[in-house]
């Protein structure tokens, strides 16, 4: 299952991490579990950013979660936990956009301030209900998944074809289509071992 647990920025200062704003989805834990995930999360969270160099990106097994984390060099911090199998490309998509959005309009030269800051910033929120589904969220990943949606059916014509006791050498042999460099190129690479040998 895919799943975003929680998204978070902070102010990393030069001795202390500023918790700027978080926003959390625990509903998938118990109601009495709630509470302690949202801490535990909150918690790594800022433990994860301490442990992160500015300019570092990193991803962090814990448990069956992944932390993962962006600071960037102006020490502006964004962390996104997640289950395992969401992809880490998109997670870095979604760190590197949720700080673009929030320097526009919170400069990180006005956040080293360790007084607690009433920051409304909706960005986070919708990021994290947004990025929930990684196909829908980012088009880079739509564009993957077509392509590979797009592999499986003409591996699976290609095997089909095969099945039904047809030789790919017959069909390049009789094939008006193709040209006779075409043809013996085919023979010269299945002799290569490339991907026509893959094929049968």
């Amino acid at each position: 299952m895919v799943k975003l647990f929680s998204l978070s920025l902070f102010y990393k200062g030069e001795s202390c991490v500023i918790p700027l704003i978080a926003e959390y989805d625990t509903d998938s834990f118990s109601f009495f579990q709630r509470k302690s995930v949202q801490e535990f999360l909150s918690f790594t969270s800022k433990i994860i950013t301490e442990r992160t160099h500015p300019g570092m990106r990193q991803s962090v097994k814990e448990q069956e979660h992944l932390c993962h984390v962006y600071v960037r060099e102006d020490r502006l911090a964004a962390v996104l936990i997640s289950d395992e199998d969401y992809p880490r490309r998109v997670a870095f998509t979604v760190l590197t956009k949720v700080c673009e959005d929030f320097a526009k309009k919170f400069p990180p030269s006005e956040l080293n301030n360790p007084a607690p800051m009433n920051i409304q910033f909706e960005g986070v929120r919708e990021m994290l209900c947004k990025y929930q589904n990684p196909k829908e969220a980012d088009s880079m990943s739509r564009v993957q998944a077509e392509l590979d949606e797009t592999k499986i059916v003409l591996h699976g014509t290609m095997e089909s074809l095969l099945q039904r006791g047809e030789k790919l050498d017959d069909l390049v042999a009789k094939s008006d289509q193709l040209s006779s460099q075409s043809k013996m190129f085919y023979k010269q690479a299945k002799k290569a071992n490339s991907w026509c040998c893959s094929i049968q």
